[in-house]
């Protein structure tokens, strides 16, 4: 990455790192949550706040001429070339309830196109990062994504929305895709379910309404272990709206996005078993 300061990934690991322990502390003692809004089950924990604050101090320190961005509602200098993405908990429904999949995502976006990021999941001392134009590594080790070329011999993962699933299409695609591949993970962290193609434990992700500290980390870590991601229909990523994300191996890329077309047009869907029909069937 010629030009780019030399430190912005050992700096964003170290804070990552330091992060990671925090949450760790929380999780083993609990935590206390609360809910974001009346009726919604998004929650946030003091867990939360304590990461996003120690990561956006050291940040602040670091870099104090960088914009950030958290999903706690930090907000600094977001006008700049430069900007900090920072999920300080990626998985927090699966923190708070004691299910040990969540992580700290942390990337850095120069104009608009990511050039650094970290993604650390504390639980298993697992730490994912990527500088643009030198690669994606785990724990320092080079990753890259699988060679599997068939879309039914493929391991997917997905998301949905923490609120609102009622008004979310991904059911369909969820319904669809796990007859199609091998099969379909839903783990709870974008962050993580994007690691885990750069890394070839999935063949390929997509999730709707994500945000920018969803995906920025992961983005660059799928592009750099030598992956594809777009928007559903094959369109370019644009990481600051980041209203969708289609990530795979690149092998399998055309043949998901015709599947998911084929979803979106209603061509070929099979139809749901009637839950009466299976109770009759149950004597």
């Amino acid at each position: 990455m010629t030009g780019e300061h030399p430190d912005y990934i050992s700096t964003a690991s170290a804070i990552a790192r330091r992060a990671g322990a925090l949450l760790m502390e929380y999780f083993v003692r609990g935590v206390k949550t609360e809910y974001k809004g009346a009726g919604t089950v998004d929650i946030v924990t003091d867990a939360d706040r304590a990461s996003e604050k120690l990561i956006i101090e050291s940040l602040r320190a670091a870099f104090p001429d960088h914009g950030i961005i958290g999903e706690e509602g930090s907000r600094s200098q977001i006008a700049g070339d430069y900007i900090w993405y920072v999920d300080p908990l990626d998985g927090t429904t699966n923190f708070a309830h004691g299910f040990p999949i969540f992580c700290v995502s942390i990337g850095l976006a120069r104009n608009n196109e990511v050039v650094a990021g970290v993604v650390y999941d504390p639980s298993r001392n697992e730490l994912f990062a990527a500088q643009r134009g030198r690669g994606a590594t785990l724990n320092g080790e080079r990753i890259h994504v699988s060679k599997i070329s068939k879309l039914g011999e493929s391991l997917l993962g997905t998301g949905f929305p923490s609120k609102k699933r009622h008004l979310n299409p991904n059911i369909y695609f969820y319904h669809q895709l796990t007859m199609k591949s091998h099969g379909i993970r839903r783990a709870g962290s974008a962050a993580l379910d994007l690691a885990c193609v750069a890394s070839g434990r999935y063949e390929g992700f997509w999730e709707f309404n994500l945000n920018a500290w969803d995906t920025a980390a992961g983005a660059l870590l799928v592009e750099e272990a030598g992956g594809t991601l777009t928007y559903i229909d094959g369109s370019k990523f644009d990481v600051a709206e980041s209203r969708e994300v289609l990530a795979t191996n690149g092998i399998i890329h055309r043949e998901l996005m015709a599947e998911m077309k084929a979803v979106m047009e209603g061509r070929g869907i099979e139809v749901l078993p009637s839950p009466m029909e299976f109770a009759k069937s149950r004597g």
